[in-house]
């Protein structure tokens, strides 16, 4: 049997192309979150019950992203959100049938679109809910995952889907890989449905494992449209993380994976029968406001682009040389004062 070799961000690095971009601030940051809407910055916070709040999707809309609330709230308050954020946020929800009549109520009362949320989004039960989706609402859109695989995104595209979020197992608080053994590194599974994106033009949505901007070059230059980040804006301070402080004084935030038996518990009652978590909950400090962090990791991407030469992430993208590298350039790629 020959073995596919798989990388993740730390695996490779992008080879400096001709630059002609006289400046950082000029290439446009300007990307697709479906293929039918977008947006001005390629940044998404996770809908996760410890990530998005009011006061960070306020953040997002005026930074020029859109926000996609969770799904673990009870209707009335996705109702008010929607309502409050009209035409301007996705709602969230599993592949469950009997709640597809509250999904329809929320598109109808002004939703742009809806998330369809899953660990292991290539299924039958995923294609019915996006057919189901798209039979009342053809022209709502729907962001469809997560998958890793070219094959799985095709078929999410086959289905219906307007976008598709790529990622199993890489984020912070998920043990996925570590419980079943199941997933692709992130830069590949990217990669490869990147191949088929190209084809389909269907943006997909890198989702999962971004700890710095470099991460969210590599990611958008392999192929994504998007990049979803969860730990990061946890951690900050308008984040929906609870958040207390310690006895030295500085303030933390509780950061937790939909599959941890924290997250579990609290909205299930415990782990439902003959399952194990696929996810953690941790502390960790608050690193600042949310319009800092955004600020850092596009700062990144724009520098990012002139080191590809690139105007647009489109022709980041066009132009993106990848090499792979050892664990030794991440060694000599950090600052060494001693």
């Amino acid at each position: 049997m020959e073995l596919k070799k798989g990388y993740t961000f730390d695996d490779v690095a992008l080879v400096p192309q001709f630059n002609n971009v006289p400046s950082r601030t000029e290439p446009s940051l300007e990307t697709w979150l479906t293929k039918n809407l977008k947006i001005e910055m390629p940044l998404l916070a996770s809908n996760m019950d410890t990530v998005i709040s009011e006061e960070l999707a306020d953040i997002l809309i005026e930074a020029g992203s859109l926000p996609i609330f969770h799904r673990f709230t009870p209707f009335k308050q996705q109702e008010a959100w929607v309502k409050k954020y009209s035409g301007k946020t996705f709602i969230s929800c599993g592949i469950q049938m009997q709640s597809i009549e509250e999904i329809r109520s929320l598109l109808d009362s002004g939703a742009c679109g809806v998330c369809i949320d899953v660990a292991h989004g290539h299924s039958d039960r995923m294609f019915q809910f996006i057919e189901e989706i798209k039979r009342t609402h053809p022209n709502k859109e729907v962001i469809a995952g997560n998958v890793c695989t070219a094959m799985a995104y095709h078929d999410l595209v086959n289905a219906g889907a307007d976008a598709v979020k790529v990622g199993v197992g890489p984020g912070a608080a998920c043990t996925t890989r570590i419980v079943t053994g199941f997933g692709v590194p992130q830069f590949t599974a990217i990669y490869d449905c990147a191949e088929i994106a190209e084809k389909l033009r269907v943006p997909l949505i890198a989702d999962g494992g971004i700890r710095t901007s470099r991460d969210v070059v590599l990611a958008l230059a392999a192929g994504a449209s998007t990049v979803m980040i969860g730990k990061l804006f946890a951690l900050t301070r308008e984040s929906a993380a609870p958040k207390k402080e310690t006895k030295e004084g500085a303030l933390i935030a509780k950061f937790r994976g939909q599959a941890s038996a924290d997250f579990q518990t609290e909205f299930y009652g415990g782990l439902k029968d003959k399952t194990v978590a696929e996810g953690i909950d941790f502390w960790a400090p608050v690193s600042g406001k949310a319009i800092t962090l955004i600020e850092q990791l596009l700062g990144g991407v724009r520098s990012g682009l002139t080191y590809g030469g690139a105007r647009n992430i489109k022709e980041l993208q066009r132009k993106a040389e990848f090499i792979s590298v050892t664990s030794s350039y991440t060694m000599e790629s950090f600052p060494r004062p001693l």
